[in-house]
């Protein structure tokens, strides 16, 4: 029998307040699903581009969000390997996680231990895979190791300072302003480099003796790209993986040839897939979390009816990550 849930329906692209709770029926889990009571939803970018009409990934009406966590409430046919009463976290490229409860293809679904709290867990899973991805398998890290970490205040910004720390590196980061040294400090970060004011290759090489850096991470884009290149020691390699400042323009690639450098554009999605990966990375992650490993907190917390003014705020640039209650 079908159930209700509220939950946040678009129904026109626009600013905030085309966010609109509703009420909208839930159903019974089908073979390979679990049904969902979720306790809280990760707001993100992604969300406020696709709620703006900037992606046109979202059908409407539909109900954004990537990510959530919730509590299993009911197993569809052929589920196994998870129980009811089981907290779980998914990521669902998909969309309809900005709801109270849903249908989820079971799977997405990797337990969340008690030791990590629901909403931290949701509001780091995805920037803490995509950082253990890139520090444990795109470059592995290593003691020894010097990295660079473009924007260490951002968000897997910090986690890829923090896990290149803990894995014994020493770790170079950059930040936009000095408001921001300060985080990347805490974040683990042994030198921070003020990119908007100083020279961050020159800077690197200052540092290093010359040497360079053995990897740098770089989810700026154009605006650092050329910085990175440069950073990079003998064998170094540049790691790709976002472009906040926009896409950087096409390069020859002989630069490489004088340091037989790299350059490389990982996606998380091969690294969480199949199912295997997804539950072997996610362990880990949440064991570092409960660890107290990694520097986690939230920005703000907002009730599901109030997914506006999560979205207001995060345009505006207040410091994050935000969550929904549900």
């Amino acid at each position: 029998m079908a159930k209700t849930s509220e939950a946040i329906v678009i129904r026109a692209h626009g600013g905030p307040e085309v966010l609109r709770l509703e009420t909208v029926s839930v159903g019974d889990p089908g073979p390979g699903q679990v049904l969902l009571r979720q306790e809280a939803v990760s707001v993100n970018f992604h969300d406020v581009y696709v709620r703006s009409g900037a992606y046109r990934t979202l059908a409407l009406p539909g109900t954004p969000g990537l990510e959530a966590v919730g509590v299993i409430e009911a197993l569809g046919e052929g589920v196994s390997d998870l129980a009811v009463g089981q907290r779980v976290a998914y990521i669902d490229k998909g969309y309809g996680a900005y709801a109270a409860a849903r249908v989820l293809d079971a799977a997405l679904a990797a337990p969340v231990p008690d030791g990590v709290e629901p909403g931290v867990a949701t509001a780091w899973f995805l920037k803490g895979l995509t950082a253990q991805a890139l520090v444990d398998e795109v470059e592995p890290v290593r003691a020894g190791m010097t990295v660079l970490a473009q924007a260490a205040a951002g968000g897997v910004g910090q986690l890829v300072a923090r896990m290149a720390k803990l894995r014994g590196a020493t770790v170079i980061g950059t930040v936009g302003s000095p408001e921001k040294v300060a985080v990347a400090k805490a974040a683990g970060c042994d030198h921070v480099i003020l990119y908007r004011e100083e020279d961050v290759a020159a800077r690197v090489a200052e540092l290093t003796g010359g040497g360079g850096v053995d990897v740098a991470f770089d989810a700026v884009g154009k605006d650092s790209f050329e910085g990175s290149l440069a950073s990079l020691a003998t064998l170094g390699h540049l790691v790709h993986y976002g472009q906040a400042s926009g896409p950087i323009p096409p390069f020859d690639l002989s630069r490489l040839g004088a340091r037989s450098a790299k350059v490389s554009r990982p996606f998380l999605w091969p690294y969480i897939q199949p199912r295997s990966k997804l539950l072997s990375a996610s362990e880990r992650l949440f064991s570092a979390m409960a660890r107290g490993d990694l520097p986690l907190s939230l920005g703000g917390r907002f009730a599901l009816a109030q997914a506006a003014d999560a979205h207001a705020a995060l345009e505006a640039r207040a410091a994050g990550p935000f969550v929904l209650d549900c």
